[in-house]
């Protein structure tokens, strides 16, 4: 108790307020009284209305703050609000992408598969890919249960992209194209040239930097040309003739001007695989 007396600020604060609070008092009984002097009335209002004014600030001062604070505590909560709709947003726009990707490649499946009616077709989906071996394999929701057999050739988008290397029951292993195994069982396929012949060769390779198969062992003088269609050969294994590899991008000579190397631009994307469509080389209806 001693110490708080013992502020002298705070004691003149005080004894002022109190004098407020007294001039205020007193001068509402004088402006109250009619036995008071017209000049003392007018006196005690003005301290009246001075008084109010100054016992007034801190409650407005108060009530501004509040209603501040209010204010901030809206914006926050509206802020909030804006960011999740934005998150929303954002999250809605990378499905509606993905199903958008999704449908694009289901439509050329389906364009595939309305040109594939002298094969019987296997309809799978993509439900494993590594990063570690991204190049090498992919594992499709189709097996033996629904007709697939090793060694079959697996297609999607417009094109070849691999071969069936193990079957399970309910689903399935794919080498791609563009396999580092060099011990894998190569494809065997054929350049179509513009003077209706054909060169036959095996997908030996792939070029990672360019992204271009190459189709190697092949020894010919035939014009080879960029753009010629590379198919299936057909020869050996259960992959039918005609099946679209990709088109001739460059083509790399020997010494005596043999064609010994070609490098293609595949008809399908290695990368983006979802849907697949597995060939069987029977013929549909037999």
């Amino acid at each position: 108790m001693q110490k708080f007396f013992s502020n002298k600020k705070l004691i003149a604060l005080m004894i002022a307020l109190l004098v407020s609070l007294g001039l205020i008092a007193g001068s509402m009984y004088a402006s109250n009284n009619r036995n008071t002097p017209p000049f003392i009335q007018r006196i005690a209002n003005d301290v009246v209305g001075i008084g109010g004014r100054l016992v007034a600030i801190p409650g407005d001062f108060a009530r501004n703050g509040l209603d501040d604070i209010n204010n901030l505590l809206d914006t926050f909560q509206e802020n909030q609000r804006l960011k999740s709709q934005l998150d929303n947003l954002a999250q809605t726009k990378v499905q509606v992408q993905t199903l958008k990707r999704e449908n694009k490649q289901l439509k050329t499946q389906l364009k595939l598969n309305g040109t594939l009616t002298d094969y019987s077709q296997i309809s799978a989906a993509v439900i494993l890919r590594t990063p570690s071996d991204w190049r090498n394999m992919v594992v499709i929701n189709q097996g033996s249960a629904a007709g697939v057999k090793k060694g079959m050739p697996v297609m999607a988008g417009s094109g070849l992209i691999g071969r069936v290397v193990e079957v399970n029951r309910t689903n399935a292993k794919v080498e791609m194209l563009s396999t580092a195994n060099k011990s894998s069982d190569r494809i065997a396929a054929a350049v179509e040239t513009k003077g209706d012949k054909e060169v036959n060769g095996i997908i030996t390779g792939y070029d990672e930097k360019s992204g271009d198969l190459i189709l190697g062992e092949l020894n010919t003088d035939t014009d080879i040309k960029k753009g010629d269609d590379v198919v299936t050969s057909g020869l050996g294994g259960m992959t039918p003739k005609g099946l679209l590899i990709g088109k001739v991008a460059s083509v790399k000579k020997d010494d005596y001007g043999l064609a010994n190397s070609v490098y293609l631009t595949p008809a399908a994307s290695l990368n983006d695989v979802t849907v697949v469509t597995v060939i069987s080389r029977t013929i549909a209806g037999d």
